[in-house]
């Protein structure tokens, strides 16, 4: 399978507006009906899950089942959607599409969603996936996509400096540690006078979610930013190599604009950032991905079906939920979209391990990102003051990486701008 410019984008557009990180409808069915009732099943999701033609295959091969699509056309709007739906007790859909970062909002709810646990799904995703969606003993979500990351670099740049430009090779080299990945940054850097990755913001974002608990205890308790170890060692480990950063913002003109000219030469890459990447450095020759990521492993983006108990048809919406989320599912959703499989078969399955980008030198990406998924033993919890404290360190990283602020006295504001969230 070759994956092309034009299906990566539109796989990767609205997935980058959730990472700068679904309508509703109620069931119109009559119930559960019996033989040759026909059951209408509403399925809202958000950005691109590659569900159109599948939801096609499933009414042709379930007679008297209709499938509605309530696609909103952002997470934000699907998340605004599912909350509304939850509060006032109606109006959801029979089957909902869950961003991994919702499952800590919600919690509260968590008796309004129906347990999917089954015998027949057992041992299906990746441990980590299900961990997620496990609250109070249910299994609320039924994993779909997965953001393993990987490391996107440009090659002729590479070559410039005394790294190797062999994916292979380059993947050996890096193999450990962020200081790894940095040192050789900075060799790098000497080398060339190139910087060596884009921002130290969205570099910031991959090894925070590398902590089991960044922010919050596991019962939801905040950290006090000036005790949290973890989190002020990664800073201080970004600010000794704040030299070999670009000092771009992901998403901004400046950084979408580097990638028409020798802005950076390496860049932490998921799946689904691909289409993003390739469509900004349309034209350039020379980047490639490596099958590697400094300290493991990490994720970055997901979703999940989750089946609400308001429902008219909930068995019905849990079958389908079940059938959307199997392997030959997810391989077609993958070859569709790009949404990369969570389940444990599909990131074996030819359809996925075959499929090359040929913007990316050709690059195995099937085979390399499920060969990263695997390495994923985290999935971060997102507390219910994850992102609140989150945009208080990135605000600290912009405003020392682009803005050009003392690194010390940015903590100090940071520190105060926790105090002042009241947690």
């Amino acid at each position: 399978m070759k994956i092309t410019r034009r299906s990566a984008l539109a796989a990767s557009a609205a997935t980058a507006a959730t990472a700068a990180i679904a309508g509703c409808g109620s069931s119109s069915g009559g119930g559960e009906g019996g033989e040759g009732d026909e059951v209408t099943l509403t399925v809202a999701t958000f950005n691109e899950f590659g569900y159109e033609e599948l939801f096609t295959k499933y009414e042709e091969e379930n007679p008297g089942v209709k499938i509605t699509h309530k696609k909103a056309a952002t997470s934000d709007d699907a998340r605004a959607n599912l909350m509304t739906g939850l509060a006032a007790g109606s109006g959801l859909a029979d089957v909902e599409g869950v961003e991994v970062g919702w499952w800590a909002e919600l919690a509260e709810y968590s008796d309004i969603f129906e347990d999917l646990a089954d015998p027949g799904v057992e041992g299906r995703w990746l441990d980590w996936k299900t961990e997620a969606a496990t609250i109070d003993g249910k299994l609320i979500g039924y994993g779909t996509d997965i953001g393993p990351e990987a490391l996107a670099y440009r090659g002729d740049l590479i070559d410039k400096s005394e790294l190797p430009s062999d994916r292979a090779e380059l993947a050996e080299k890096l193999t450990g540690d962020w200081r790894t990945y940095f040192e050789a940054g900075r060799q790098f850097v000497e080398d060339t006078g190139i910087p060596w990755f884009d921002g130290a913001g969205g570099t910031f974002n991959g090894m925070v979610q590398q902590l089991t608990h960044p922010y919050e205890t596991a019962d939801g308790t905040p950290v006090p930013l000036k005790d949290n170890a973890d989190v002020k060692a990664i800073y201080d480990l970004l600010v000794e190599f704040k030299d070999i950063s670009a000092g771009f913002k992901q998403w901004e003109e400046d950084w979408t604009a580097a990638f028409q000219s020798d802005g950076f030469a390496t860049m932490l890459c998921p799946p689904w950032m691909m289409g993003p990447l390739a469509g900004n450095a349309d034209g350039v020759e020379g980047w490639d991905i490596a099958d590697v990521f400094p300290g493991g492993g990490g994720n970055w983006g997901g979703s999940y079906l989750a089946v609400p108990g308001q429902g008219k048809n909930i068995e019905a919406a849990k079958k389908l939920a079940m059938w959307l989320t199997a392997s030959e599912q997810q391989v077609v959703a993958f070859q569709a979209v790009g949404a990369f499989p969570s389940q444990v078969d599909a990131l074996a399955d030819e359809g996925v391990t075959s499929a090359v980008n040929e913007f990316f030198n050709s690059a195995p990406v099937g085979e390399i990102y499920s060969e990263r998924a695997t390495a994923i033993d985290v999935q971060p919890f997102m507390g219910p003051n994850f992102f609140v404290i989150n945009t208080v360190l990135a605000d600290a990283i912009t405003r020392w990486d682009v803005d050009g602020m003392d690194p010390a006295e940015s903590w100090e504001q940071a520190l105060t701008a926790y105090d002042e969230l009241g947690l």
